[in-house]
């Protein structure tokens, strides 16, 4: 089955750039499972259903803190650099969708 379609039906999201994220996130979320990207759509879940993505997901209280507490167990010294990382993807991944590309 076409992710693109699944998830977001009528468009071709998978173009954009962080569209790798918001895919792996989508799958990991739907099969229950806490993974950088997961937290990354829980964190931008309502700027995605904004965009026309169905997501009905239980969200943590805080998952840009859990999504960096992650971070840190990985990697103490490069946790904010690739904290901040995954945010400006998320974000070019939002601006590309709205703009369309």
């Amino acid at each position: 089955m076409d992710l693109a379609k699944q998830f977001h039906p009528g468009a071709d999201w998978t173009r954009f750039p962080g569209a790798e994220l918001i895919c792996k996130g989508l799958i990991d979320l739907e099969h229950g499972e806490e993974s950088e990207e997961s937290l990354l759509v829980e964190i931008s879940a309502s700027k995605l259903r904004q965009l026309g993505f169905e997501i009905a997901v239980p969200r943590r209280p805080l998952p840009e803190h859990a999504l960096f507490q992650r971070l840190v167990t990985a990697d103490p010294d490069r946790a904010h650099s690739r904290y901040n990382a995954l945010l400006r993807r998320l974000a070019s991944f939002h601006r590309s969708a709205r703009c369309g590309g």
